[in-house]
């Protein structure tokens, strides 16, 4: 069985999920989703429709319109869009506030989430009719994704409510853990978990959990810890330690070309650590994986242009910012990256004679079916060098909420229509690339290791670097720094759900948001390094129980 069937709707979850913990509604007035019994965990089938189920809650995270307001919005590589929903993540305004739709969201999701974990980890011992070999493997992954999920909900709201029992019962009775209880909690689930996953780059079900899995995110987890409250001396070596078996010990590999990484029709690729799983089938793909959407400009009303499958449906709400463009990805002669993450270059779709719009070198465009009709060149390219193309040529200075570079490492040409949302593209939480900058990173922060941590990011730019031009990509030991680690993420992950994290890891968002951000920088404050707790959660407990961050 792939596990994209892990997704399928699950009886299991009336069962698994009547949760009384913090993230439940009402439930006093909830309704009982289904009748199955509680024993049905013990039958061979409900262990393992449990342990899917378990599964089931990184779509509301990852590939998601909420994940990626939590992670991409709001940062120095990005800013707003024209359009969309959830711009106090970009303006850090009173738009974002407890109230806000998207917070419940995540936060209900996860603790169910985690409420299937709790359920799978205690009863699983006594299922039936399941090898021990198999059902420690399954309890591992429940731990793995138990660690994943706090780990997520800690990042952004801070202390939360840490339970690790099933909780069956309605409750009210709610507190707030410490992080470095939450810390002891995700480390001790990872290292009770990596041990008896498969000990291998991709199990055979792919798409569960295997042990570089959760030895990527136990360093991720480290390398967070580390600038923390709760940091021990030993954190970045631990980190460090863990990147250096995931990178030496599975035969995961860098593909030789940077774009074939995001090769729609090679997800399985040797580069994937860990993969959300979505599918072509409207059955099993819930709102399907939606990154597809939001990263693309207003191509569609432009001359010689309409929507069309190929290009997407730009909902346009994130427009990189001009430090992204120039800084960030402003080595285009020996990095291939800038060509390859963004869009540059349109055909037109909808050939004849037009006025020009963005274009003053020109006041008539002409097309054929085919001919490039919008070029983006990435530089402020001259009024006379413009007027010799038959094209529209968008350059920085006519940039616009609208009209920007779009990133294409989403896009999904396998939609049934163009009007169609749910993409099938699967999500990479982890790939080897990053495993290589986490320990780059990890090295950097270890006295005496600096030439370390040149070889680990060299890895990752001798890959992006154009064919004959790869060596010119590699750096010294006296050019290993900070900046250069902070820049070297961004344009190597540019919108996979990292910077907003990265940023707060590093304790800079504050200061990065105000340099490079001029949407946010009037506004970014203290208290924005903790989402809101959503006003739902501080309802349904005891009064004073729950109380919200400072600031909200």
């Amino acid at each position: 069985m792939n596990t994209k069937n892990i997704f399928k709707p699950l009886l299991v979850l009336g069962m698994v999920l009547l949760f009384a913990g913090p993230s439940c509604k009402n439930l006093l007035e909830e309704e009982l989703v289904s009748q199955i019994g509680n024993d049905y965990i013990n039958t061979p089938k409900g262990f393992e429709d449990a342990v899917n189920a378990a599964y089931s809650s990184l779509r509301i995270f990852y590939g998601s319109e909420a994940g990626l307001t939590f992670t991409e919005y709001g940062t120095d590589i990005y800013s707003v869009g024209a359009d969309g929903s959830y711009k106090g993540f970009h303006f850090y305004d009173a738009q974002l506030n407890p109230n806000v739709d998207a917070l419940a969201t995540v936060w209900d999701e996860l603790y169910r989430g985690i409420n299937t974990c709790n359920a799978v980890i205690e009863r699983g011992p006594e299922a039936q009719g399941v090898s021990e070999e198999i059902k420690a493997q399954r309890i591992g992954e429940a731990k793995f994704l138990r660690g994943l999920y706090y780990f997520i909900l800690m990042q952004q709201y801070g202390p939360v409510e840490l339970r690790l029992q099933e909780t069956i019962l309605p409750t009210k009775a709610t507190s707030k853990a410490t992080t470095g209880e939450i810390y002891n909690s995700i480390i001790k689930d990872l290292d009770e978990a990596i041990p008896v996953l498969e000990n291998k780059a991709r199990s055979a079900n792919y798409g569960r959990a295997t042990r570089p899995a959760a030895e990527t995110l136990l360093a991720k987890v480290y390398l967070t810890k580390a600038y923390s409250a709760d940091k021990a001396s030993d954190d970045f070596s631990k980190a460090s330690a863990l990147c250096e078996n995931v990178i030496n010990n599975y035969g995961f590999t860098l593909l030789d070309d940077f774009a074939s990484v995001f090769d729609e029709n090679n997800q399985e690729n040797d580069e994937i650590v860990f993969a959300v799983q979505y599918t072509s089938n409207p059955l099993d793909n819930g709102t399907g994986n939606r990154l597809h959407l939001y990263f693309g400009m207003q191509y569609d009303v432009q001359a010689g242009m309409k929507r069309d499958i190929a290009n997407g449906r730009p909902f346009k709400r994130l427009k990189p910012t001009n430090y992204c463009l120039t800084d960030v990805f402003g080595e285009r002669v020996n990095d291939s990256r800038y060509k390859k993450t963004f869009k540059d270059t349109w055909l037109s779709n909808k050939p004849g004679t037009y006025n020009t719009a963005f274009d003053d070198s020109k006041s008539q465009v002409t097309f054929a079916a085919g001919d490039t009709c919008i070029f983006i060149p990435g530089y402020e390219m001259s009024k006379e060098e413009r007027a010799k193309r038959p094209y529209q040529v968008l350059v920085p200075s006519k940039y616009s909420e609208a009209l920007f570079p779009t990133n294409q490492k989403f896009f999904d040409t396998k939609r049934p229509d163009l009007t169609y949302e749910p993409g099938s593209r699967d999500y990479f939480v982890f790939r080897l690339a990053e495993v290589y900058l986490m320990l780059a990173e990890a090295y950097l922060q270890q006295p005496g290791n600096i030439q370390k941590a040149t070889d680990a990011i060299n890895e990752v730019r001798y890959r992006a670097g154009w064919p004959g031009k790869k060596d010119a990509m590699l750096i010294t030991s006296a050019e290993m720094n900070f900046d250069m680690l902070m820049e070297e993420r961004a344009r190597e992950l540019a919108g996979e759900q990292t910077r907003w994290l990265d940023l707060k890891r590093w304790g800079n968002l504050l200061a990065r948001v105000k340099e490079y951000n001029p949407q946010a920088a009037g506004n970014i404050a203290t208290r924005h390094l903790l989402r809101p707790i959503p006003q739902t959660q501080i309802d349904r407990s005891d009064p004073g129980a729950f109380p919200q961050n400072d600031g909200y």
